[in-house]
């Protein structure tokens, strides 16, 4: 195959990168970010076009290094809070990441090379599917996808309780591929006619995609003002504490000071009647469970004694993270001869109310490298290091779990960033879940910023499933977001206090289950299998010239 752009210099190449580095920026400009904290969600409809552009451009041997460039520049400028962690997650993740763009690049290189006119639709699929699976394994990480940064833009994403966010993914990215071939075109000199000529040859695609786009606007204003306008079949008073304390540190003194503060806020927030009152995710660590069945150390035990005590007798459920202890080897006693402890944990949250500890939540997907990591024996000295560095194992449950008031209301904890994953919350739902209580810490981070990315993610949640999401956070965002995607009344970032927030309750029975609900990914799916069908096709079709091309040239 003649490689239309076989004249390359280092001029070129320059180019190229600096087109890239820019379309990087842009992008994590339109999140929120260290220069505005709601972000500039409008850059995220034009911030790919570089990018696509590029990838037009350029040839087959640097599209995979221009993809790992891209991937490593983009998440280092959106996540450069995870350097407050630790200096190695600053380069994990992005790099992590770069890996996946490494190869995202040239499938969609192959598509616009080997495929007609209509291109752009089947690189929008590809996109869409590789969002779709760079969440759907060990090291998913939905923060930084491209339909997430439009959470303020709430008539267009009101979709996503359809399609969910993979909708809008399709709908943000494939103009933006289309105008990036253009201006790769335009660029390159292989095509230097204006815009408006190039908009003509297009003209039945831009009919169809505008009427998608307006059929789109027209649902979401119709379906805010349904949801705005329905009656809840109940409201629900919620008690939210954010004590604000470190996390990082243990320790008898630093466990009692955080219950002494957690049950201050907690009795003055008894001032405002409520319901319930939440935690944060591990608010109380030492692990009730654990220290039940096999006390050890007397000071610690007693105050296991006391929070349960003040759990028990409180005139509200109290809802809390608390880890989870159980045996690791059931064949050995709790203690060895050593005085170390047989024991292993679940990130959990556990449900007080009518005196007892009713029932327990498991976290189900943990947070990869820093809560487990499932290739120890394949890289034994990475796992030593990551072991080092202090990180708890934690181990991994199944049951989504729905824990329900004697009054009658069902809601479930996604804990810490497991509401990022749309299928999870769907799933608490189609359970019986009537509200998504996200039990959270971002605290750790020592970025406002974080907490927002984070809080921007959890919008689409809520709106997916038509069900309010209250967030109990140790730092923030503490917040209600409505089933339009309203977030209110969010507590200031990193200080402590209590509020109460007027919880909206939908239940499923009087209400129904949006389409996304009953049937999650569908469309993030659809868009995988379909990938693999046009990649398929084009390669076939290829070769099948080649192949043509080689029998012609010995005739």
């Amino acid at each position: 195959m003649i490689d239309l752009y076989a004249d390359r210099n280092l001029r070129t190449i320059c180019s190229e990168v600096l087109l890239l580095l820019c379309s990087a920026f842009i992008f994590a400009l339109a999140f929120p970010s260290f220069l505005n904290f709601n972000g500039f969600s409008p850059l995220a409809f034009v911030a790919l076009i570089p990018m696509f552009s590029v990838i037009h451009l350029t040839s087959w041997k640097l599209t995979p290094l221009y993809g790992f460039l891209w991937g490593f520049v983009f998440y280092l400028i959106f996540n450069y809070w995870l350097a407050t962690f630790h200096p190695l997650a600053i380069i994990i993740a992005p790099f992590i990441k770069a890996v996946e763009l490494l190869l995202l690049f040239p499938c969609l290189k192959a598509a616009d090379r080997w495929l007609g006119k209509r291109r752009y639709l089947a690189m929008s699929i590809i996109y869409v599917a590789y969002t779709y699976l760079s969440q759907d394994w060990f090291a998913g990480y939905p923060y930084g996808m491209l339909g997430y940064a439009p959470y303020d833009l709430l008539p267009f994403i009101q979709i996503v309780s359809v399609t969910g966010v993979w909708g809008v993914n399709l709908l943000m990215v494939l103009p933006q591929i289309w105008v990036g071939i253009y201006l790769g075109d335009y660029i390159s000199g292989k095509n230097r006619g204006s815009f408006r000529d190039y908009c003509t040859g297009y003209k039945a695609d831009i009919i169809i995609f505008l009427g998608i786009i307006a059929a789109v606007l027209v649902f979401g204003f119709q379906q805010m003002h349904v949801w705005e306008q329905k009656k809840p079949d109940r409201t629900w008073k919620v008690a939210t504490v954010q004590h604000s304390a470190d996390s990082w540190k243990g320790g008898y003194t630093t466990y009692k000071r955080n219950f002494n503060n957690l049950r201050m806020y907690s009795l003055e927030a008894l001032q405002g009647h409520p319901d319930i009152i939440i935690w944060s995710e591990t608010a109380f660590v030492p692990s009730v469970a654990w220290h039940e069945k096999y006390p050890s150390d007397p000071e610690t035990s007693a105050l296991v004694e006391e929070f349960v005590k003040f759990g028990k007798q409180l005139p509200v459920p109290l809802v809390t993270g608390n880890p989870d202890g159980v045996l690791d080897d059931p064949n050995k006693p709790a203690v060895a001869a050593d005085g170390s402890w047989n024991r292993k944990d679940y990130n959990s949250v556990i449900f007080f109310e009518d005196g007892k500890i009713k029932n327990t939540y498991r976290k189900q997907h943990l947070v990869p490298f820093t809560e487990y990591f499932p290739y120890g024996k394949i890289f034994p000295r990475f796992y030593h290091l990551l072991q080092k560095m202090g990180y708890h194992w934690w181990l991994e449950a199944k049951d989504p779990v729905v824990f329900s008031t004697a009054d009658g209301v069902k809601f479930s904890t996604p804990i810490c960033f497991e509401d990022v994953f749309g299928e999870l919350s769907a799933q608490f739902v189609r359970n019986g879940a009537n509200v998504i209580m996200n039990m959270t810490n971002d605290g750790w981070s020592k970025s406002a910023i974080a907490e927002q990315q984070h809080a921007a993610i959890a919008v689409y949640r809520s709106i997916e499933n038509r069900k309010a999401t209250i967030r109990g956070t140790n730092s923030g965002i503490t917040c209600l977001i409505d089933p339009v995607g309203h977030i209110i009344d969010p507590m200031e970032p990193f200080k402590a206090g209590w509020h109460i927030y007027k919880v909206p309750v939908y239940e499923s029975s009087t209400n129904g289950m949006t389409f996304f609900t009953e049937h999650d990914n569908w469309l993030a799916k659809l868009c995988v299998w379909a990938s693999v069908y046009i990649l398929a096709f084009a390669a076939v079709l290829q070769i099948a010239k080649r192949v043509s091309q080689k029998k012609a040239s010995h005739d």
